[in-house]
């Protein structure tokens, strides 16, 4: 019986660690891009001032984006109803926020839901990026 080479175990470990391990988030994006991405969507210029008033403003429910993000979201929030820690939104409090396009949209897909139990329009979205960008640490 042959014992397997060196190359051959290296080559399944990589495998197992690699479907075993989460990865990493994945930088596709920047904050910027995912601005012009859903502004073009809208077709109109973002405002940062809407997205403010967006972002602290419950709509119909118990819940605006602040009530999990803070009023201020540079800084790490906490779910209103779990308790479980949110990494701050912002970019200036997160370098990672709104640099992977998929979680973007599966984050603005559930939580839009969660606020307003309906998808966010592309315009909000922009408005609400827009004002994250405009914040200061």
């Amino acid at each position: 019986m042959r014992r397997p080479t060196v190359h051959w175990v290296g080559a399944l470990l990589a495998m197992f660690v690699a479907l075993t391990v989460p990865a990493a988030r994945a930088a596709d994006t920047t904050p910027a891009q995912q601005l012009q991405r859903f502004a073009a969507q809208a077709g109109g210029t973002p405002s940062a001032e809407r997205g403010r008033a967006f972002f602290s403003t419950p709509h119909g429910g118990e819940w605006s984006c602040a009530s999990c993000h803070g009023a201020q979201p540079v800084a790490a929030g906490k779910h209103a109803s779990t308790g479980k820690p949110i990494d701050a939104l912002a970019p200036a409090g997160n370098p990672q926020a709104f640099t992977d396009a998929a979680r973007v949209d599966k984050w603005f897909r559930r939580n839009c839901r969660d606020v307003l139990q309906r998808e966010c329009s592309a315009a909000e979205k922009a408005d609400v990026i827009a004002w994250l960008l405009t914040l200061q640490r």
